[in-house]
Protein backbone atom coordinates (compact mmCIF):
# COMPACT_ATOMS: atom_id res chain seq x y z
CA UNK A 1 0.00 0.00 0.00
CA UNK A 2 2.55 2.11 0.85
CA UNK A 3 4.77 1.82 -2.39
CA UNK A 4 1.63 2.53 -4.47
CA UNK A 5 0.86 5.43 -2.80
CA UNK A 6 4.50 6.31 -3.46
CA UNK A 7 4.25 5.78 -6.92
CA UNK A 8 0.76 7.75 -7.70
CA UNK A 9 2.68 10.78 -5.75
CA UNK A 10 5.37 10.22 -8.20
CA UNK A 11 3.19 10.16 -11.15
CA UNK A 12 1.44 13.66 -9.90
CA UNK A 13 4.87 15.07 -9.11
CA UNK A 14 6.59 14.83 -12.13
CA UNK A 15 7.45 18.45 -12.18
CA UNK A 16 10.10 17.82 -9.67
CA UNK A 17 12.34 15.02 -11.69
CA UNK A 18 15.34 16.65 -13.82
CA UNK A 19 14.49 16.86 -17.65
CA UNK A 20 17.39 15.69 -18.58
CA UNK A 21 16.55 11.63 -16.63
CA UNK A 22 13.94 9.91 -18.51
CA UNK A 23 10.45 9.20 -16.50
CA UNK A 24 11.54 6.66 -13.90
CA UNK A 25 10.25 3.67 -12.74
CA UNK A 26 8.04 3.19 -9.18
CA UNK A 27 7.53 0.28 -8.14
CA UNK A 28 4.17 -1.42 -7.92
CA UNK A 29 3.88 -4.25 -5.63
CA UNK A 30 7.04 -6.03 -7.38
CA UNK A 31 6.63 -4.59 -11.22
CA UNK A 32 9.27 -1.88 -12.43
CA UNK A 33 6.82 0.41 -14.66
CA UNK A 34 9.35 1.49 -16.76
CA UNK A 35 12.93 0.42 -18.43
CA UNK A 36 14.73 3.31 -16.70
CA UNK A 37 18.48 2.21 -16.18
CA UNK A 38 20.20 4.28 -13.51
CA UNK A 39 23.68 5.84 -13.68
CA UNK A 40 24.61 5.51 -9.75
CA UNK A 41 27.37 3.08 -8.72
CA UNK A 42 26.07 0.05 -7.09
CA UNK A 43 28.00 0.36 -4.10
CA UNK A 44 26.79 3.86 -3.36
CA UNK A 45 23.18 2.78 -3.81
CA UNK A 46 23.64 0.24 -1.01
CA UNK A 47 25.33 3.29 0.83
CA UNK A 48 22.23 5.26 0.49
CA UNK A 49 20.22 2.83 1.58
CA UNK A 50 22.37 2.42 4.51
CA UNK A 51 22.53 -1.59 3.71
CA UNK A 52 25.31 -4.21 2.87
CA UNK A 53 25.71 -6.43 -0.17
CA UNK A 54 24.48 -9.69 -0.26
CA UNK A 55 21.42 -8.56 2.29
CA UNK A 56 17.61 -9.79 1.52
CA UNK A 57 14.90 -8.49 -0.25
CA UNK A 58 13.19 -7.52 2.66
CA UNK A 59 15.64 -5.70 4.37
CA UNK A 60 15.78 -3.48 0.45
CA UNK A 61 12.36 -3.22 0.89
CA UNK A 62 12.05 -2.21 4.71
CA UNK A 63 15.16 0.47 4.53
CA UNK A 64 13.42 1.82 1.58
CA UNK A 65 10.20 2.21 2.92
CA UNK A 66 11.43 3.62 5.85
CA UNK A 67 13.62 6.43 4.17
CA UNK A 68 10.68 6.92 2.07
CA UNK A 69 8.78 8.16 5.10
CA UNK A 70 11.44 10.06 6.24
CA UNK A 71 11.96 12.06 2.76
CA UNK A 72 9.04 11.76 0.82
CA UNK A 73 7.59 15.51 0.36
CA UNK A 74 4.12 14.74 1.00
CA UNK A 75 5.02 12.90 4.02
CA UNK A 76 4.23 15.82 6.04
CA UNK A 77 7.02 15.80 8.49
CA UNK A 78 10.21 17.40 9.19
CA UNK A 79 12.90 15.51 6.95
CA UNK A 80 11.04 15.81 3.91
CA UNK A 81 13.17 16.38 1.08
CA UNK A 82 12.23 15.86 -2.67
CA UNK A 83 16.01 15.60 -3.50
CA UNK A 84 17.16 13.04 -1.25
CA UNK A 85 13.67 11.33 -1.96
CA UNK A 86 14.97 11.08 -5.55
CA UNK A 87 18.30 9.66 -4.59
CA UNK A 88 16.86 6.94 -2.59
CA UNK A 89 14.14 6.14 -5.17
CA UNK A 90 17.03 5.85 -7.71
CA UNK A 91 19.02 3.89 -5.03
CA UNK A 92 16.37 1.55 -4.19
CA UNK A 93 16.03 0.70 -7.80
CA UNK A 94 19.97 0.13 -8.68
CA UNK A 95 19.90 -2.36 -5.83
CA UNK A 96 17.04 -4.45 -6.94
CA UNK A 97 18.68 -4.54 -10.34
CA UNK A 98 21.99 -5.78 -9.04
CA UNK A 99 20.09 -8.59 -6.94
CA UNK A 100 17.86 -9.88 -10.19
CA UNK A 101 21.51 -9.65 -11.73
CA UNK A 102 22.98 -11.66 -9.68
CA UNK A 103 19.93 -14.36 -9.31
CA UNK A 104 19.81 -14.95 -12.83
CA UNK A 105 23.12 -16.72 -13.68
CA UNK A 106 22.39 -19.38 -10.74
CA UNK A 107 18.31 -19.82 -12.39
CA UNK A 108 20.07 -20.10 -15.50
CA UNK A 109 22.34 -23.14 -14.16
CA UNK A 110 19.40 -24.57 -12.22
CA UNK A 111 17.32 -24.31 -15.75
CA UNK A 112 19.93 -26.05 -17.51
CA UNK A 113 20.44 -29.25 -14.90
CA UNK A 114 16.42 -29.43 -15.22
CA UNK A 115 16.88 -30.16 -18.84
CA UNK A 116 19.91 -32.29 -18.89
CA UNK A 117 17.60 -34.32 -16.07
CA UNK A 118 14.79 -34.20 -18.65
CA UNK A 119 16.69 -35.14 -21.49
CA UNK A 120 18.53 -37.94 -19.73
CA UNK A 121 15.57 -39.20 -18.35
CA UNK A 122 13.88 -42.79 -19.64
CA UNK A 123 11.00 -42.05 -22.54
CA UNK A 124 8.83 -44.06 -20.64
CA UNK A 125 9.09 -42.01 -17.27
CA UNK A 126 6.04 -40.26 -17.71
CA UNK A 127 3.94 -43.76 -17.79
CA UNK A 128 5.18 -43.69 -13.87
CA UNK A 129 2.65 -41.06 -13.41
CA UNK A 130 -1.46 -41.32 -12.65
CA UNK A 131 -1.05 -45.26 -11.29
CA UNK A 132 -0.31 -46.35 -14.85
CA UNK A 133 -3.84 -45.76 -15.73
CA UNK A 134 -4.88 -44.20 -19.40
CA UNK A 135 -3.28 -43.74 -22.57
CA UNK A 136 -2.51 -40.71 -25.17
CA UNK A 137 -1.01 -37.29 -24.07
CA UNK A 138 -0.38 -36.56 -20.67
CA UNK A 139 -3.48 -34.23 -20.64
CA UNK A 140 -5.71 -37.18 -21.87
CA UNK A 141 -4.30 -39.56 -19.59
CA UNK A 142 -5.01 -37.07 -16.52
CA UNK A 143 -8.39 -37.07 -17.48
CA UNK A 144 -8.76 -40.97 -17.57
CA UNK A 145 -6.92 -41.13 -14.49
CA UNK A 146 -9.67 -38.88 -12.79
CA UNK A 147 -12.46 -40.99 -14.32
CA UNK A 148 -10.76 -43.96 -13.40
CA UNK A 149 -10.79 -42.46 -9.32
CA UNK A 150 -13.68 -41.44 -9.67
CA UNK A 151 -15.17 -44.82 -10.63
CA UNK A 152 -13.14 -46.34 -7.91
CA UNK A 153 -14.54 -44.19 -5.26
CA UNK A 154 -18.27 -45.24 -6.31
CA UNK A 155 -16.88 -48.94 -5.97
CA UNK A 156 -15.68 -48.18 -2.62
CA UNK A 157 -18.61 -46.24 -1.76
CA UNK A 158 -20.85 -49.07 -2.80
CA UNK A 159 -18.86 -51.93 -0.78
CA UNK A 160 -19.13 -50.12 2.14
CA UNK A 161 -22.99 -49.97 1.65
CA UNK A 162 -22.81 -53.36 1.26
CA UNK A 163 -20.75 -54.41 3.92
CA UNK A 164 -23.64 -52.00 5.89
CA UNK A 165 -26.67 -53.78 5.00
CA UNK A 166 -25.21 -57.62 5.89
CA UNK A 167 -24.49 -56.52 9.33
CA UNK A 168 -27.64 -55.28 9.35
CA UNK A 169 -28.91 -57.88 7.75
CA UNK A 170 -27.21 -60.36 9.88
CA UNK A 171 -28.11 -58.45 13.15
CA UNK A 172 -31.79 -59.05 12.48
CA UNK A 173 -31.03 -62.57 11.98
CA UNK A 174 -29.45 -63.14 15.36
CA UNK A 175 -32.55 -60.96 16.66
CA UNK A 176 -34.83 -63.03 15.03
CA UNK A 177 -33.35 -66.15 16.56
CA UNK A 178 -33.45 -65.19 19.43
CA UNK A 179 -36.65 -63.74 19.97
CA UNK A 180 -38.08 -66.86 18.17
CA UNK A 181 -35.58 -69.00 20.92
CA UNK A 182 -37.20 -67.10 23.81
CA UNK A 183 -40.83 -67.59 22.02
CA UNK A 184 -40.41 -71.36 22.80
CA UNK A 185 -39.22 -71.41 26.02
CA UNK A 186 -42.05 -69.48 26.86
CA UNK A 187 -44.46 -71.16 25.23
CA UNK A 188 -42.77 -74.73 27.20
CA UNK A 189 -42.80 -72.91 30.52
CA UNK A 190 -46.55 -72.58 30.03
CA UNK A 191 -47.13 -75.79 28.94
CA UNK A 192 -45.14 -77.46 31.44
CA UNK A 193 -47.47 -74.74 34.14
CA UNK A 194 -50.49 -76.05 32.44
CA UNK A 195 -49.33 -79.58 32.53
CA UNK A 196 -48.57 -79.21 36.10
CA UNK A 197 -51.71 -77.30 37.14
CA UNK A 198 -53.70 -80.49 35.41
CA UNK A 199 -52.04 -82.50 37.27
CA UNK A 200 -52.81 -81.21 40.84
CA UNK A 201 -56.50 -80.79 40.14
CA UNK A 202 -56.80 -84.55 38.64
CA UNK A 203 -55.19 -85.66 42.10
CA UNK A 204 -57.57 -83.23 44.13
CA UNK A 205 -60.53 -84.96 42.21
CA UNK A 206 -59.17 -88.33 42.73
CA UNK A 207 -58.96 -87.03 46.16
CA UNK A 208 -54.83 -87.84 46.70
CA UNK A 209 -55.04 -84.97 49.00
CA UNK A 210 -56.99 -85.70 51.62
CA UNK A 211 -55.46 -88.11 53.82
CA UNK A 212 -52.34 -85.41 54.12
CA UNK A 213 -51.84 -84.36 57.68
CA UNK A 214 -53.07 -80.64 58.75
CA UNK A 215 -55.67 -80.53 55.98
CA UNK A 216 -57.90 -77.81 57.03
CA UNK A 217 -55.80 -76.29 59.38
CA UNK A 218 -54.05 -72.80 58.33
CA UNK A 219 -50.31 -72.59 58.09
CA UNK A 220 -48.06 -72.37 61.36
CA UNK A 221 -46.14 -69.13 61.17
CA UNK A 222 -42.29 -69.66 61.31
CA UNK A 223 -42.05 -66.33 64.28
CA UNK A 224 -43.80 -64.26 66.30
CA UNK A 225 -41.66 -61.29 65.29
CA UNK A 226 -44.46 -58.70 64.51
CA UNK A 227 -41.87 -56.92 62.26
CA UNK A 228 -41.83 -60.35 59.77
CA UNK A 229 -44.11 -60.27 56.97
CA UNK A 230 -45.41 -64.18 57.86
CA UNK A 231 -46.31 -64.86 54.27
CA UNK A 232 -42.43 -64.50 54.00
CA UNK A 233 -41.65 -66.72 56.40
CA UNK A 234 -43.99 -69.50 55.55
CA UNK A 235 -42.65 -69.73 52.20
CA UNK A 236 -39.41 -70.03 53.80
CA UNK A 237 -40.44 -72.69 55.46
CA UNK A 238 -41.93 -74.81 53.11
CA UNK A 239 -38.87 -74.30 50.92
CA UNK A 240 -36.85 -75.32 53.86
CA UNK A 241 -38.63 -78.10 54.73
CA UNK A 242 -38.97 -79.69 50.86
CA UNK A 243 -34.68 -78.77 50.84
CA UNK A 244 -34.35 -75.81 49.38
CA UNK A 245 -31.81 -73.31 50.11
CA UNK A 246 -30.92 -70.10 48.88
CA UNK A 247 -27.84 -70.01 46.44
CA UNK A 248 -25.32 -68.12 48.31
CA UNK A 249 -25.71 -70.39 51.14
CA UNK A 250 -24.86 -73.41 49.55
CA UNK A 251 -21.79 -71.44 48.40
CA UNK A 252 -21.06 -70.66 51.54
CA UNK A 253 -21.25 -74.16 52.58
CA UNK A 254 -18.84 -75.24 49.95
CA UNK A 255 -16.77 -72.87 50.68
CA UNK A 256 -16.18 -74.10 54.60
CA UNK A 257 -15.74 -77.57 53.20
CA UNK A 258 -13.56 -76.92 50.74
CA UNK A 259 -11.18 -74.92 53.20
CA UNK A 260 -11.79 -77.63 55.83
CA UNK A 261 -10.75 -80.52 53.61
CA UNK A 262 -7.91 -78.59 52.14
CA UNK A 263 -6.33 -78.17 55.62
CA UNK A 264 -6.94 -81.92 56.11
CA UNK A 265 -4.87 -83.19 52.99
CA UNK A 266 -2.10 -80.42 53.63
CA UNK A 267 -1.54 -81.94 57.26
CA UNK A 268 -1.77 -85.36 56.01
CA UNK A 269 0.77 -84.73 52.87
CA UNK A 270 3.30 -83.15 55.81
CA UNK A 271 2.34 -85.88 58.16
CA UNK A 272 3.42 -88.75 55.85
CA UNK A 273 6.50 -87.13 54.75
CA UNK A 274 7.78 -86.98 58.24
CA UNK A 275 11.05 -85.39 59.95
CA UNK A 276 14.07 -85.36 58.70
CA UNK A 277 13.23 -82.84 56.03
CA UNK A 278 15.80 -84.53 52.85
CA UNK A 279 16.37 -83.09 49.86
CA UNK A 280 13.71 -85.11 48.18
CA UNK A 281 11.13 -85.11 50.64
CA UNK A 282 11.81 -81.08 50.16
CA UNK A 283 11.18 -81.06 47.25
CA UNK A 284 8.06 -82.98 47.00
CA UNK A 285 6.17 -80.72 50.20
CA UNK A 286 7.25 -77.64 47.62
CA UNK A 287 5.50 -79.20 44.83
CA UNK A 288 2.16 -80.63 47.24
CA UNK A 289 2.48 -76.40 48.62
CA UNK A 290 2.58 -75.47 44.92
CA UNK A 291 -0.51 -77.37 44.69
CA UNK A 292 -2.69 -76.21 47.47
CA UNK A 293 -1.46 -72.62 46.35
CA UNK A 294 -3.38 -73.19 42.95
CA UNK A 295 -7.01 -75.00 44.79
CA UNK A 296 -6.78 -71.68 47.42
CA UNK A 297 -6.54 -69.73 44.33
CA UNK A 298 -9.72 -71.42 42.67
CA UNK A 299 -11.40 -71.19 46.46
CA UNK A 300 -10.74 -67.66 46.31
CA UNK A 301 -12.76 -67.66 42.96
CA UNK A 302 -15.75 -68.84 44.41
CA UNK A 303 -15.37 -66.34 47.54
CA UNK A 304 -15.76 -63.73 44.80
CA UNK A 305 -18.67 -65.22 43.42
CA UNK A 306 -20.17 -65.81 46.98
CA UNK A 307 -19.36 -62.15 47.74
CA UNK A 308 -21.41 -61.12 44.55
CA UNK A 309 -24.90 -62.68 45.78
CA UNK A 310 -25.01 -62.85 49.34
CA UNK A 311 -27.63 -60.26 50.57
CA UNK A 312 -26.13 -59.43 53.54
CA UNK A 313 -22.86 -57.28 53.95
CA UNK A 314 -21.94 -58.48 57.42
CA UNK A 315 -22.03 -62.24 55.82
CA UNK A 316 -18.82 -61.42 53.02
CA UNK A 317 -15.60 -63.20 53.21
CA UNK A 318 -12.39 -62.58 52.84
CA UNK A 319 -9.83 -64.48 51.20
CA UNK A 320 -7.72 -67.02 52.31
CA UNK A 321 -3.86 -66.72 52.27
CA UNK A 322 -2.20 -69.97 51.30
CA UNK A 323 1.40 -68.77 52.68
CA UNK A 324 -0.69 -68.40 56.11
CA UNK A 325 -2.18 -71.68 55.59
CA UNK A 326 0.81 -73.50 55.26
CA UNK A 327 2.24 -72.16 58.26
CA UNK A 328 -0.72 -73.38 59.84
CA UNK A 329 -0.98 -76.48 58.72
CA UNK A 330 3.04 -76.62 59.40
CA UNK A 331 2.00 -75.89 63.38
CA UNK A 332 -0.45 -78.62 63.39
CA UNK A 333 1.83 -81.04 62.57
CA UNK A 334 4.41 -79.86 64.44
CA UNK A 335 1.88 -79.83 67.58
CA UNK A 336 0.68 -83.26 66.90
CA UNK A 337 4.16 -85.23 66.87
CA UNK A 338 4.76 -82.88 70.31
CA UNK A 339 1.17 -84.70 71.66
CA UNK A 340 2.68 -88.04 70.23
CA UNK A 341 6.13 -87.80 71.31
CA UNK A 342 4.69 -86.80 75.01
CA UNK A 343 1.75 -89.46 74.71
CA UNK A 344 5.01 -92.37 74.48
CA UNK A 345 6.67 -90.92 76.68
CA UNK A 346 4.07 -91.21 79.57
CA UNK A 347 3.42 -94.96 78.12
CA UNK A 348 7.27 -96.40 78.45
CA UNK A 349 6.94 -94.31 82.28
CA UNK A 350 3.87 -96.72 82.97
CA UNK A 351 5.52 -99.78 81.71
CA UNK A 352 8.72 -99.03 83.90
CA UNK A 353 6.30 -98.48 86.88
CA UNK A 354 4.33 -101.75 85.96
CA UNK A 355 7.59 -104.02 85.82
CA UNK A 356 8.61 -102.38 89.14
CA UNK A 357 5.29 -102.95 90.99
CA UNK A 358 4.77 -106.60 89.54
CA UNK A 359 8.46 -107.85 89.26
CA UNK A 360 8.43 -110.10 92.35
CA UNK A 361 5.36 -111.94 91.31
CA UNK A 362 7.04 -112.65 87.87
CA UNK A 363 9.88 -113.52 89.42
CA UNK A 364 8.19 -116.02 92.13
CA UNK A 365 6.21 -117.70 88.93
CA UNK A 366 9.31 -118.01 87.12
CA UNK A 367 10.74 -120.03 90.43
CA UNK A 368 7.73 -122.21 90.70
CA UNK A 369 7.42 -123.22 87.29
CA UNK A 370 11.35 -124.54 87.59
CA UNK A 371 10.56 -126.81 90.94
CA UNK A 372 7.93 -128.26 89.04
CA UNK A 373 9.57 -129.16 86.20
Amino acid sequence: MLTNTIGHHLMVHQAMIPRSLKPFSYICGKRMLSGYKPKRNVKDSYKILKLEEGCSLDDIRNSYRSLAKKYHPDSGSITADSAAFMKVEEAYRVVLDDVANKKKPSENKEEEEEDQLKSNAPQHRHYLSFEGVGYGTPSQREKQYMQFRVDRATEQVLAYRTRKLESQYVATDLMRAKDVRQSKKVKITQAVERLVEDLIQESMAKGDFDNLSGKGKPLQKFSDCPHIDPMTHNLNRILIDNGYQPEWILLQKEIRETIERLRKSLVVSRSKLGEPMVPHRLKEWNHICQQFVEDIRKLNKRIDSFNLVVPILSRQMVHFSADKEIIRAQKTYEASMENTEASDSHAKEDKGEGVKRFGWKSSLLKWFNTTLK
